[in-house]
């Protein structure tokens, strides 16, 4: 029974924790923006590279 009066006060400080750290993250606006990672993954990046973008025309074949 004692440790009760032990672990009641610690899981209601981590949970505390845990809506504080949520709390900051939707203040900085860490969750501003949840597409812009998605679709830039998404973005062909070659054609904007150019001649010296270290590509070679038949990077995308198989050789066999």
């Amino acid at each position: 029974m004692n440790i009760i009066v032990i672990l009641f006060p610690l899981a209601l400080g981590l949970g505390l924790l845990g809506l504080g750290a949520f709390f900051w993250c939707m203040r900085s606006g860490q969750y501003a923006d949840l597409d812009g990672a998605a679709w830039r993954v998404l973005q062909d990046d070659d054609a904007q590279a150019g001649p010296r973008g270290g590509v070679s025309g038949s990077a995308g074949n198989a050789s066999g």
